[in-house]
């Protein structure tokens, strides 16, 4: 949906763009209306469309507000691995795009290494781990795309968590993608270690 400016000699026009219809923006034209759009969830695909994330509803908040509590309970206690961050940020990865994880997590060295410029707005990196908890709106094949564009990218876990069929998806560099049927727990691995997330409070 498209928004014409305001002003006192008109009134706000609403455009539907059909699906078809890609919006394309620069980086610099994705920052800009990032920021006059606070409150929605906006991301960028590699080639530059525009992708408007429509606000979750209570089950999807609730299952991510228990994802993200557990995540930064592990790094109250272990902040000096890294930084963890919520749905709400986003990161230019190396391919272009502007993409925000439902949580992620970045190692402290890499971090570290990024200058002041790098780390701007939007970071320029990808995380070391990212998760996308799946919704209503969501289709599987679009998250399963932007997952494996994680890992393209540098990320070295990812989590797929379907609560729709208690289903998860593994995602590791090099690696075939690894399914599991309604488990209770996940292991951050070695990239996050001592990290457990109990899926029971995630799913219901």
């Amino acid at each position: 949906m498209v928004q014409t400016p305001t002003s006192p000699e008109n009134k706000t026009l609403l455009i539907e763009l059909p699906k078809t219809i890609g919006l394309l923006v620069t980086q610099e034209q994705f920052a800009a209306i990032a920021a006059a759009n606070r409150d929605l969830r906006l991301e960028r695909t590699a080639q530059g469309e525009l992708i408007v994330n429509p606000p979750t509803g209570w089950e999807t908040g609730e299952r991510n507000r228990s994802l993200t509590g557990q995540l930064d309970r592990w790094y109250e206690e272990n902040e000096d691995l890294g930084k963890a961050f919520d749905s709400s940020t986003g990161f230019i990865l190396p391919n272009g795009a502007t993409r925000s994880p439902d949580a992620s997590w970045v190692s402290r060295e890499r971090w570290q290494a990024l200058t002041p410029e790098q780390k701007g707005t939007f970071a320029n990196i990808c995380p070391d781990f990212v998760v996308e908890l799946r919704s209503s709106s969501d289709t599987l094949k679009s998250l399963q795309d932007k997952m494996r564009e994680y890992i393209d990218n540098g990320a070295k876990l990812g989590w797929l968590l379907d609560p729709q069929h208690r289903r998860v998806e593994i995602y590791r560099p090099g690696k075939d993608v690894e399914v599991f049927e309604n488990p209770a727990e996940l292991s951050g691995e070695a990239v996050l270690p001592g990290f457990v997330l109990n899926l029971r409070r995630v799913w219901n």
